[in-house]
């Protein structure tokens, strides 16, 4: 590599992960990236919420700088996006819309947009409705990066306007993320935010079981859930899990369960950072049923279930020896294809493949890669 390349982010959090899944997104892309030879970037937006709540106020593996407006951003951080080889901006960025804007007219590099909730974005742009991305600006984009792969796709290619639409999932870090020494406390746990087009499957898939079962433990761990919900007696509730306990938590685990957005299940192909987690936890997977599912974990490697009757059945029928046998397998194949070291190969892979505003970018990011 004949220079280490810049590259930029500006996305919702990095500092904190209260109620922010992106947080433990952009983490280990950016930590893997940053052991790449990469000079990392981050910006934030100064928000009040997760200024209260930061897990992570100085990063080792990038540079994290606030901004409190769209003007700081430019008056503060012009010369770094207009010098930067890269810049990438993530959905449900505060005032997206004049961000992009902003961006646009100073990044000289390659300009990328990652989408780490593509379902909700394309139904909000198709309205007319979503404040941090315009329909008008999705063509600005060199790579349109998508945590939805599959069709959704080719509808940001033709429906939307996208130059190029490639996937680039959640992943996991093996470092943090691995099974320790504590013991099983619990037949099924969940880790999650409150979302109300969640809840219902959460209802259906372990609070049912829960009372089917009263002699199992159970566990739900996020924040921001309504307190007029009825928790059954043995549901353990944990109010808030930062990421550095979330292996502890998995490792506790007889099974975890991984709950799918609405939007996310009709489009498809659109894992939780969760499957992955607990993946590298060892800890076996019942998941809810979605399209191209099975395009990441095969039969063998989790179970899944549509009903109450579905979970009680693997709760009691399935073995130790066949519950562990899923859980190896999962874990394989985790740390082979889904890690932050894939992603960021995938990541300077397609900007190596993608067209280049400077031919000379496209050499760097291949050396680096």
């Amino acid at each position: 590599m004949t220079k280490a390349l810049d590259i930029v982010f500006l996305g919702l959090s990095l500092s904190s992960s209260w109620g922010n899944g992106h947080a433990t997104t952009f983490r280990g892309l950016l930590r893997a990236l940053n052991k790449l030879g990469y000079r990392i970037t981050f910006l934030e937006r100064d928000a009040p919420w997760y200024a209260l709540h930061r897990d992570l106020r100085d990063p080792d593996f990038c540079e994290l700088l606030y901004y409190q407006s769209v003007d700081e951003l430019r008056r503060n951080h012009q010369q770094k996006i207009h010098q930067a080889d890269v810049v990438v901006v993530g959905s449900f960025v505060p005032e997206g819309r004049a961000i992009i804007d902003t961006i646009a007219s100073l990044c000289t590099g390659q300009f990328c947009f990652y989408d780490i909730d593509t379902p909700v974005t394309l139904a909000r742009v198709a309205q007319d409705d979503c404040d941090y991305l315009a329909r008008r600006q999705i063509p600005y984009f060199d790579v349109y990066f998508s945590f939805t792969g599959g069709p959704t796709l080719e509808r940001l290619k033709s429906e939307f306007g996208a130059r190029r639409a490639e996937p680039l999932y959640c992943s996991v870090d093996p470092e943090r993320h691995h099974r320790d020494g504590n013991t099983i406390e619990w037949d099924l746990g969940y880790l999650g935010t409150y979302s109300p087009d969640r809840q219902r499957s959460l209802e259906t898939l372990l609070l049912e079981p829960a009372r089917r079962l009263p002699d199992r433990r159970f566990v739900v761990a996020g924040s921001q859930y309504p307190l007029d919900i009825t928790w059954p007696n043995n549901v353990a509730r944990i109010e808030h899990l930062p990421p550095a306990d979330h292996a502890g938590f998995y490792s506790r685990q007889r099974f975890t369960l991984n709950v799918t957005r609405t939007s996310m299940i009709a489009a498809g192909w659109s894992p939780s950072v969760r499957l992955f987690e607990a993946a590298a936890c060892k800890t076996p997977i019942i998941s809810d049923r979605w399209p191209g599912l099975d395009s990441l974990f095969p039969a063998s490697a989790i179970q899944t279930a549509g009903s109450a009757d579905d979970v009680t059945r693997i709760l009691l029928g399935q073995s130790d020896r066949a519950r562990l046998s899923m859980a190896r397998q999962a874990y394989s194949l985790v740390l082979a294809r889904h890690t932050g070291a894939a992603r960021a190969y995938e990541f300077t892979s397609v900007l190596t493949q993608a067209r280049q505003i400077n031919p000379a970018l496209a050499l760097d990011v291949e050396s680096a890669a």
